[in-house]
Formats: structure tokens, C-alpha cells, sequence
């Protein structure tokens, strides 16, 4: 695992104490080596009840770990100037959706969740840890930021890679995340999906022989979209990435600059990113207040703005509009819309035999 330092910004009256049990949890909640959490043991579960010295976990998806680092030290310079007489701490764990997902269940002691699809904030709701009616606590059904799937290729396009039906050009090869254990795997499947049925006229047949054949020239199927992105920009393997608009970008902007090229398919999913607050854990650090302002601060004009700045589809219209030059239009579908609710859809698609290790040679396990 490696370790990356919390934000933090001490007041004036007070210096920080830190939440006991929070290392506990994460040698117990066996975390996937992606993951980015800096934690200190102290000995009082309840250090933060009094609202002075405050400290947050937010547990997230791979490729969300560059917005949060930005928005941490947002958020606390916000929090601070309202709360003049507390110290706030943020900490970060990142990891493939799912897998981090059930850290939290398995006990990961987060005060929120920050996902990447619906589907990992409602198994915290079956366990009890979220509440039932977490989607009506903040706006846009708890979604502050979207993306979508687009493709990373190589400088120049030399395979000439211009939409979904090029990924079954003879001698191609695909890197993408494992759709078993990430959300970024499966927005690229269902997206794969979803182009089939959008060319064939919603028939399956067709649809599926297409996914079939897509899946054929998949090289690398990695455990998060970071490592996906590392394999492909850094290890040079493979002549496409499927993956997040956002980490595309980043790629092409940051670490593979001059490497690589964008290309948007002309029709794409539409992939939401959902927010919570693990209630069972804030209740009983003293925490919910705080978790609650952190998230709500997702829809201030700073952090969309940031979103933006990072290549997220802001949810507020008018910071997506006055982004629209690096945030393209791009036709997209809900998966929900046309796959049902993400309970079918990780039955259906992604279950053990589902319509995923079907289609796919050699399928993850």
C-alpha cells in the first residue's frame, strides 16, 4: 500500500487529534494495493465529538484521487472560515470502486463514500451503513460530477481508431479495466454494450457478436483504471486505452503528453459518480456534520470548477457550459436507462457465468 499525507490546516486554539481505530480498520479491511490513505491510531474512538478537532476519511475510486487531492484543501479552507475553532483533517483512500466498496462494508471506517457507480453506495445501504434515502441528500441525486468513456490511442491514431466498431479491427490491442471488480470496467463494457444495440436497433444478437468481438483484442485487464492508464501510457502495452474521459485527459496532458491522442466516440455511456455519507460511522464518531458540509461542498462553484478544471462533466449547467471548449458534447446514454437498475445489471452482466464472462475470452475471475 502506499501512503499519501492528509490535508490539514490547524487552528489557532487547538492542535489535531486523531481518530483511533481508523489503522485498525484498514489492516482488517484488506485494501487493494491502489489504495492512498495516510492514517494515525490514538487510542479515543471519540475524539471528535466535540466538533473542535475533526478528522474525515473519504473512501473512493481509482482515478478520483487527483480531484480530491485538489478539493481537500478546499473544502478545509472553507470549513476553517466557518468553523474558526476547529481543526479539520482529510484523508483519502483510493482503489478499483467495488473493492473499495467493501472495504467500507468489511469495516473501513469512512465517513463517506465516493464512488463511481450507484451500485457501491447501495451495497453500503444493504449493510446499514448508508442511509436508505442517501440519493435525496444532495442534489442531482447525489451525483456532482459525471464522465464518459472515450478512447486513449496512441500519437497520430496509427490504427485509425475513430469509434466502437474500429476496436474489432483484426491485430488491435485493448487495455482496460477489469469489469469484474471496477466501475471503470464496466462503464467500458456497458458503453461497448450500448454502442451494439444503439448500431444494431436495440437487437441482442448483433450486439452481443460485436461485444464479442471488441472483447477478443482486450490484451490487459487491470484491477483499476490507474493501473490501466499506467500499463498503457508507462508500460507502452497495447494500442488503445478504454477508460474514463477524465483520466484520458489527464494523460494526454500530464504523464503521456506528446504520447498520446484523444479520440470521443460519436455515442458513449454516461457514467455518474455518487456521494454518501456512511452514517453508521459518522453517528458514532461525532462526524456527520462535517461529512455532511464536505459533500455538499461538491456543488460550490470552486469545486465544480475544479471538477471541470480536471475534466469531470460538472453537474451544475453553468459551469459545464462555460467549459464546453475542453468538455465537448458527446450523445451519451444512463446505464439505468437502458440496462435497468445496477442490481440487474451486476446480476445480468457481471455475476459469476453472467453476460460478461460469456462474451469474453479469457475473462477476469
Amino acid at each position: 500500500m502506499t501512503y499519501a499525507a492528509p490535508y490539514q490546516q490547524k487552528s489557532k486554539t487547538r492542535s489535531a487529534l486523531s481518530i483511533a481505530g481508523i489503522a485498525l480498520s484498514l489492516g482488517l479491511a484488506g485494501c487493494s494495493n491502489n489504495d492512498a490513505v495516510d492514517t494515525t491510531a490514538n487510542a479515543d474512538d471519540t475524539a471528535a465529538t466535540d466538533g473542535q478537532n475533526i478528522e474525515l476519511l473519504n473512501v473512493s475510486y481509482d482515478v478520483a484521487r487527483n480531484f480530491y487531492k485538489d478539493y481537500n484543501p478546499l473544502f478545509v479552507e472553507h470549513y476553517q472560515s466557518e468553523h474558526p475553532n476547529s481543526t479539520i483533517t482529510v484523508k483519502q483512500s483510493h482503489g478499483g470502486s467495488s473493492k473499495q466498496a467493501l472495504s467500507v462494508a468489511n469495516g473501513l471506517q469512512a465517513d463517506v463514500a465516493t464512488m463511481n457507480q450507484g451500485s457501491d453506495i447501495e451495497l453500503l445501504e444493504k449493510e446499514g451503513l448508508v442511509e436508505s434515502d442517501w440519493e435525496s441528500k444532495f442534489s442531482d441525486n447525489a451525483v456532482p460530477f459525471t464522465s464518459t468513456i472515450v478512447f486513449l490511442v496512441r500519437k497520430d491514431n496509427p490504427k485509425g481508431i475513430n469509434d466502437w466498431e474500429d476496436l474489432t479491427q483484426d491485430g488491435l490491442e485493448i487495455v482496460m479495466a477489469n469489469p469484474k471488480v471496477t466501475g471503470n470496467g464496466r462503464y467500458a463494457f456497458l458503453g461497448a454494450y450500448g454502442y451494439g444495440l444503439h448500431a444494431f436497433n436495440n437487437e441482442e444478437a448483433p450486439a452481443k457478436n460485436y461485444v464479442k468481438e471488441m472483447l477478443k483484442n482486450v490484451k490487459v485487464y487491470e484491477n483499476g483504471g490507474r493501473a490501466a492508464t499506467t500499463t498503457f501510457v508507462q508500460r507502452g502495452i497495447g494500442d488503445v486505452l478504454v477508460t474514463f474521459e477524465n483520466e484520458a485527459n489527464l494523460a494526454a496532458t500530464d504523464f503521456g503528453a506528446g504520447q498520446v491522442d484523444i479520440v470521443y466516440p460519436k455515442y458513449s455511456i454516461k457514467s455518474e459518480s455518487p456521494v454518501a455519507i456512511v452514517k453508521a460511522v459518522t453517528d458514532k464518531k461525532g462526524t456527520t456534520d462535517a461529512a455532511k458540509a464536505y459533500l455538499n461542498y461538491l456543488w460550490s462553484e470552486p469545486a465544480q470548477q475544479l471538477a471541470a478544471d480536471l475534466y469531470l462533466r460538472p453537474s451544475v449547467q453553468s459551469v459545464l457550459d462555460k467549459n464546453s471548449d475542453k468538455l465537448p458534447p458527446v450523445e451519451t446514454f444512463r446505464p439505468n436507462d437502458t440496462f435497468g437498475s445496477w442490481d440487474e445489471i451486476m446480476g445480468t452482466y457481471f455475476s459469476d457465468n453472467g453476460v460478461f464472462d460469456q462474451l469474453a475470452i479469457n475473462a477476469p475471475q
